[in-house]
């Protein structure tokens, strides 16, 4: 028995060292991007009036101030009076067009990530061929939609294809039911698989029979 093909090279172990870190980093850099964001948007907003009321700067207000509105609007969220301003709001912002369809669409998007929600949301893994014959992707069904075409009906499925490592941005595709192939995982499975760039894998993808 050969012992110096059980035993693994430097490059092996590098490469699987650097794959660890990615797994690591790769949830940590987009969950510090996205709450960037969110701090940014607040701090804006927060700093100047905080600023003008103690007269001087005071640092981190408007973290705390990030934090303090998270908590409020999730305590709120629970509570009936503030479900109806939000439905209130809701209809509000339906009046203005390109408002209604930004807002609508980062809903259903942000909705469908969570895992565990019904209604729009997604509703399977799948793999299609995409871009071109030859090709395999992964996406999300997102619905069964029906084309009539010279009075045939086709079946066919609107599928999702995030781009990593930011979910909310990607594209739709539809592609005939029969085209599509199920695969054995969860959708929370699914978007570890694709928003790590396939490094977080059992290395086998099963299909539904």
């Amino acid at each position: 028995m050969n012992t110096d093909e059980s035993k693994p090279t430097f490059w092996g172990v590098l490469r699987n060292t650097f794959g660890r870190g990615l797994v690591v980093m790769v949830p940590v850099v987009i969950t510090f991007w996205v709450l960037n964001i969110l701090f940014s948007a607040v701090d804006g907003i927060a700093s100047p009036i905080f600023d003008r009321i103690f007269e001087r700067h005071i640092p981190g207000i408007g973290f705390i101030t990030m934090i303090v509105l998270i908590l409020i609007v999730g305590s709120l969220s629970r509570n009936l009076i503030a479900r109806t301003v939000l439905r209130t709001f809701e209809r509000l912002i339906s009046t203005v067009p390109l408002a209604r369809t930004i807002y609508t669409a980062m809903k259903d998007i942000i909705s469908a990530l969570q895992p565990g929600k019904k209604g729009r949301s997604f509703r399977e893994v799948v793999i299609i061929e995409y871009p071109s014959p030859g090709f395999s992707t992964i996406g999300f069904v997102t619905n069964e939609i029906s084309i009539e075409n010279q009075n045939e009906l086709e079946e066919m499925i609107s599928v999702y294809i995030p781009n990593p490592p930011n979910p909310t941005s990607g594209f739709l595709v539809l592609v005939p039911r029969k085209s599509a192939k199920t695969l054995q995982m969860t959708v929370e499975e699914g978007l570890k698989l694709v928003l790590s760039g396939g490094i977080v894998t059992s290395g086998n993808l099963t299909m539904k029979s």
